[in-house]
Formats: C-alpha cells, structure tokens, sequence
C-alpha cells in the first residue's frame, strides 16, 4: 500500500501546486474580466441613452443622403504580393456593384513578382482606372514599404491629371467591398481624417473553427469595443482595410515622417497610423452605417433567425480569413508583434488617461492569452477529477483541496459571472450579424480561439527572442481567399491581333501600321485613316475585342424621346447614343470599349438596365455633335440633302462621300490622349466635372489647366487635317463652288 500512498500525496502536492496557480490566474482574469465588463457597461448604457434621448428627437440618416455631396476622386491602394487571379475579381467587382465612379485603384506590386504583374497588367487594359505601381525594392517588402510606393503613384498621376484625391483608402486585393462603401467615405472626408468600417469575416463550414473564430472576434470588436473606444477616447485603430484617410492625415503623415507616410518597419501600419493621428488633432470616426432598401434584407447572405436589421446591412468590408490553424497563427503572431511589442515601442504612455486605458487594453492580451490558456488547462484537470469522484466507486475527495475560505468561493463565483457575460455578449454580436446557430456555435469556439491566440503569442515571443527587437521581426504575409464571382478574368485582347486573325490585316502590315502610326490617332483610327481596313472591319474588330455585337447606326433616324433619355452631358461624357429599348434595356451605341465602371454608372445615371453596340467609326461623333454638342452650328446631312433633293448626285455617290465623311471623323480627346497631352483615366475623371459645367470640353480643359492654349491649338489644328470637310468632298465630286457656298448658308 506504500507506494499508493506516495502516489496519492505527489498528486496531492500537485494539486496544491495547481491551486496556487489556480488563485493567481483567477485574480488576473478577473483584473481583466472586470475591464472587459466596464466595456459592457459602457456600451450598453450608450445605446441605451441614445435610443432614450437622440433618436426620439431626430431621425436617423438614411443612405439617400449620402448621394447629396458630389463626387470626389478618391483613390484605393491595394498592396499586391502573389496575388495572381485575385486582382481582376476585386476589379470585376468594384466595377459591377460600386455606387460610385469617381475612383481609381492603384496596386502595388514587386519587380520579382511577374505572375501577378502580368495578371494586374490584363485587368488594367479592361479597367481604365486601375493602374499598376512596381514597388523600387523586391518583395516581400513590408505592407508599410508597397503603400509608400503606391503612394508615390498617386500623386505623379496628380500632376499629370491636374486633380486632388480628396480620400486615400486602404484594401487588400481580396477584399469584397460594399456596393456604397465610397459613397459614405466621400460623404465624410471633408469632416473626418480617419474613418474606418466594420470588416465581418466570410463564413465556412460550421467545423472549420480556426477560421470561424475570426468571425466571433471581429462580430463583437467592431459592433461593441471599437465604438466604446471611440466614444470615450475619440480614438479609432485602422483594421488595415475599410479605411480612408483625408488629403490632410496624408499630407500630415507625410510631413511626420519626411516624405515617407508609412512606417515601413511597422507589422501593423495601420494600427500605428490612428495614434500618430489623433496625436496630431486629427477626427477619427468609426462608422457603422446601414444601408437597408427593403425590409429583412441582407447584401451578402440569406437571412436567418436571430439576426438584426440594422446590423446586418451596415456598410462593411467582407473578406474569408485563414483557415488553418498554421496560417491563423501566423497572422495572429504579426498582430501581437505590431500592436503589443512595436506598438510599446512605438507609443509610450501618454498623458491622457482615457488614451492610456485604451493601449492598455490592446497590450493586455500579450498576457491574458496566456492566461486564458492557463485557465483552460486548468478548467479541463478539475472537470477530470469531478469526473473521477462521480465515476470511481470509492473515491478520493481531491477536489476539498481546492476549497478555501470565502474569498476564494466568491472569486471564483465572480470570474464565473464574467466567463458567463463573455459568452453572452459574444453570442448576442454574432447573433445579430450572422444569425443565432453561429452565435450558439461561437461559445464553443471560445475555447478553440484561446488555444490560437496562445500559440500566436507564444510564437511572437520566439521571433521577438530570435532577432532581439521587435522592429526586426519580418513582415510575414497571409494568403486569403477570394470568392468566386461565376466568371473567369477576361483579357482584352490587343485590337492588332485580332484584326490579323479576322483575315483583315496581315501580320506584316500590321508591324507596318504600327511602326507608321498616325500622330494624335488610336490605331484604329490610324488603320483607318490610311486606307489599311475600312470603318465595317474596324467595328467588327472593336466589337470582337469588346465582347459584343457591331452595327451600322443612323444617327439622324434616331426620334427625339429617345434622344432625350440619355442627358447631353452624360451622352459626351461617355460618347454614346440612345439606340433603342429592347426588354427593358436600354441599347447604346459606342465607338469604343465601354468597361464595365462606366457601364455601371451608366446604368444608374439612366435609371436602367443598359447595354451597348459598336458603331462604325464616326457614326457616333456625328449623332453627337448633331444632338448633344454645345455651340454646333452646321449640319452636314443636310447639306447632302439638299445636293440630292436637286439632282446633282445620285444616292450611291452621296452614300460614298457620307461614308468617306463618317470614317475621318476624329473626337478631340483621342488626339489629346494619344499625343500623350492627358492621361485616359485622367480624363474620365475630368469629364465627371464637365458634366456640371456649361463650358464645351475643350475650353473646360484649359480652364482646369489640365491642358494650355497652344495645346489646345495643336490638337484642333490636327483634328482639321485629319477631318475630311464635307463641301471638299462634294467639289470633288464636281459640285460648284458658288452653288455648296449658297448651300451652306441655307443649312446653318
């Protein structure tokens, strides 16, 4: 019986041992539950009086009011490392569901990085206003290093385009992006130098727990603790997308740092940016702002029981987080190392406490994950003995060692209150997101969330011990997924290449039309203008190119209540006309591509579904300058019917000389764009000013100083000599020169 005794007082011993670290952990998670509880309170008691008192008295605003301030240009950067294939879908979708026009997207990519280079390279040439920055240094650099080089972008296409960026807004190339997201940040950028919005995790199947528990973490820090943070200390951490910083925080991070806005030795950037702002006076505002258009909606997922209407519809930013635990550990350790260890270094104490409180909280978890884990070790050793002494026949009563005085019982009794609190306010925010089966499953996931955080910590520690300063740790990317959108990436194939495979050129004049190009003119236009294929081939090449139909268009047929439909400003801005209405969708006839962006806003400009035909060249220009056109006087139809109505020439002649008239037609920004004078996507961004402007395109150019005087000459005088002019058309085909004089005085 000896040694069983012996074994019984080891346990014993142990357990005893197990107590004192029992009684130590208890008194810290109860430190650190009472913080969390106050975060409650807060949270509850400010809901609660703005239900009581404001909104009793005012109304909520609703999202119309976001469509009341013009819009501004903003810009994104997406920072690009292996990011093959994702680019075009973030791209295909900002361009199909964004609210909004006025944007541009820059991402940066790596000189040793071709895959992705050329993958950015296809989405630019369908996407005009996505433009591709190669970072100075091979990657993997820092995020901090790329955003500092996309940075750097933006403002050299500045000067070219002679425009501000009023928004610089932060995103990782899979993120999915709320249809209204640029709306609310153009409404607030002229108050607000920060503002941030929710980002709610994409679900996975219900056991994939390493990744569902992101979704638990970020339901209740960005319904709850972030606006509690807000509220009291008016401090907002960036989540490193969602986020939008005015010209002014840009200009202000850039004067902090001489020239370089992001700390490139920083983990966490963005975490680092909302304390050098606020420390600067600048207003940070978390937002969240619902966008409901009908009742029990939700923009991302069916609508399940227990979710709430409100919460549901926020503008917020979706994204599929890790699902391993490998890579869940991996993110979480550059986190620690960024906000806990850098940020220490980084931001002392301050003397404001409310500010103090708060990176209090955030450099906590370098011990309460810890202390979780511990808890949850020992929570499983004394559900085993209480599972032994029901069990066992004849038991020991190991667990009277852990009985104490009164103190310990209400301690104990009083972290259970708060374990308990926990896990209801995580249920309620999960709940009122994603519905109550993932609120029920996230109190499980407590416990699988602790282990990742504590191997997270433990492996933030080895790499901190490893390089000996927390500022040398290595910038270590995460891969995410992206979600699929039901179609593939679609390369614009070059216009030469596709003219060649039509049989219309050989490839051997194609080289020759290249190296012989027409100054001032696309090489469409240019093919055209020498002779090489006539304004059908064009069309049918374009229209193949683009993805649709081609046909011939008579813009003088077209009946007023149709031209009507489509404004003068929008009509130049896009140079399209009305075509007709087929099922309901209304048919535009283009010249060129229409990507997908000006598609959109098309559609929402016209209050329609729309779609679009090719056009033979000039026929477009014509129906342009005949009905939408400021300041046109001629009317060159006309003329041509009046030459037939008396009989000088027969229709095939004037159908000849009208086809000859069509074909070198050439629009003034062509000749700007090609000469290099603007910028494409520049230019699309201008034209959205035009369209309020009662001054003709190219007066409104010099006005903006995008373009002087004698450029302006240049170009005109260029567009006269590639224009054929219609009474040297009809003298050439032997008509007399007083009679075409007598006629255009009458078509004037």
């Amino acid at each position: 019986m000896m040694p069983e005794f012996w074994l019984v007082d080891g346990f014993a011993t142990y357990l005893y041992g197990l107590k004192l670290i029992a009684i130590v952990v208890a008194v810290a998670m109860l430190i650190s539950g009472v913080d969390d509880l106050f975060i409650d309170i807060i949270y509850w008691l400010r809901t609660s009086w703005r239900r009581l008192t404001v909104y009793r008295h005012h109304d909520r605003l609703e999202y119309q009011a976001l469509y009341e301030r013009e819009e501004q240009p903003l810009a994104i950067m997406v920072p690009a490392w292996h990011e093959t294939g994702v680019i075009g879908q973030m791209a295909e979708l900002a361009a199909t569901r964004f609210d909004y026009e006025n944007y541009q997207i820059f991402v940066g990519t790596y000189p040793n990085d071709p895959d992705t280079q050329k993958d950015v390279d296809e989405v630019c040439a369908r996407f005009p206003n996505v433009h591709k920055v190669v970072c100075a240094r091979p990657g993997p650099t820092s995020k901090a290093d790329c955003l500092n080089n996309v940075l750097d972008a933006i403002f050299q296409f500045e000067r070219k385009a002679n425009l501000s960026f009023a928004g610089f807004i932060l995103h990782d190339a899979e993120d999915v992006i709320s249809d209204m997201e640029l709306r609310l940040f153009n409404y607030l950028v002229e108050r607000k130098d920060l503002i941030q919005i929710p980002v709610y995790p994409f679900e996975r199947p219900w056991y994939n727990f390493t990744s569902l528990h992101y979704l638990d973490e970020f339901a209740e820090l960005h319904s709850k603790d972030v606006p509690v943070r807000e509220a009291v200390s008016g401090q907002v951490p960036s989540a490193g997308v969602g986020t939008c910083f005015s010209r002014r925080a840009i200009i202000a991070l850039l004067e902090d740092g001489d020239g370089i806005a992001f700390d490139v030795q920083s983990l966490t950037e963005d975490y680092d940016i909302g304390f050098r702002l606020k420390e600067k006076g600048m207003e940070e505002v978390f937002v969240r702002f619902p966008v409901i258009r009908e009742a029990r909606s939700t923009p991302n997922q069916r609508w399940r029981f227990g979710m709430h209407e409100r919460d549901t519809n926020v503008i917020c930013v979706r994204e599929y987080f890790p699902d391993t635990f490998q890579t869940a550990v991996r993110q979480k350790s550059r986190w620690i190392i960024g906000i806990v260890y850098q940020g220490f270094k980084t931001h002392k104490w301050s003397s404001n406490w409310r500010l103090n409180y708060f990176l209090w909280r955030d450099r906590k978890g370098a011990l309460t994950n810890f202390l979780s884990f511990s808890a949850s070790l020992i929570l499983l050793q004394l559900l085993a003995l209480i599972l032994y002494q029901w069990l066992a026949p004849d038991p020991y009563y190991f667990l009277s060692i852990f009985e104490g005085g009164s103190w310990l019982v209400t301690l104990l009794w009083i972290n259970m209150f708060l374990m308990l609190n926990r896990m209801l306010q995580r249920l309620i925010f999960v709940t009122r997101y994603y519905g109550l089966m993932q609120g029920l499953m996230s109190l499980p996931r407590l416990f699988w969330g602790n282990i990742i955080n504590f191997m997270a910590n433990w492996r933030a520690l080895s790499q901190i011990i490893a390089q000996g300063d927390p500022r040398r740790v290595a910038w270590d990317k995460t891969t995410h997924d992206f979600p699929s959108l039901g179609e593939e990436n679609r390369a614009r194939r070059p216009l030469g290449q596709i003219l060649v495979s039509q049989g219309v050129l050989s490839r051997a004049q194609l080289e020759q039309a290249l190296l012989n190009r027409e100054p001032g003119l696309r090489l469409g236009s240019s093919l055209v203008h020498q002779g090489w294929i006539d304004s059908e081939q064009l069309a049918a090449g374009v229209a193949e190119q683009s993805g649709v139909a081609w046909e011939h268009v008579d813009a003088y047929a077209l009946p007023k209540s149709l031209l009507q439909k489509v404004s003068p400003n929008v009509a130049v801005h896009y140079s399209v006309l009305p075509l007709r209405i087929e099922h309901g969708v209304l048919i535009l006839a283009c010249e060129t591509y229409l990507d997908p962006v000006s598609l959109g806003a098309l559609s929402r400009k016209l209050k329609s579904p729309v779609s679009y035909v090719i056009a033979c060249k000039g026929e477009v220009t014509v129906g342009l300058r005949r009905w939408y056109v400021r300041g046109q006087r001629q009317d060159p139809k006309r003329l041509l019917q009046k030459v037939l109505a008396d009989g000088l020439l027969d229709d095939a002649q004037l159908g000849e000389i009208w086809t000859r008239y069509l074909a070198s037609q050439v629009m003034l920004p062509e000749i700007l764009i090609s000469l290099g004078h603007i910028d494409e996507a520049a230019l699309r961004s201008l034209l959205l000013r035009h369209e309020r402007s009662e001054a003709t395109l190219a007066h409104f150019l010099v006005e903006q100083e995008v373009i002087s005087e004698s450029v302006l000459s240049q170009a005109q005088a260029l567009q006269q000599v590639y224009q054929h002019d219609l009474a040297e058309l009809l003298r050439e085909a032997g008509i007399d020169d007083q009679l075409l004089c007598h006629y255009q005085k009458e078509v004037v």
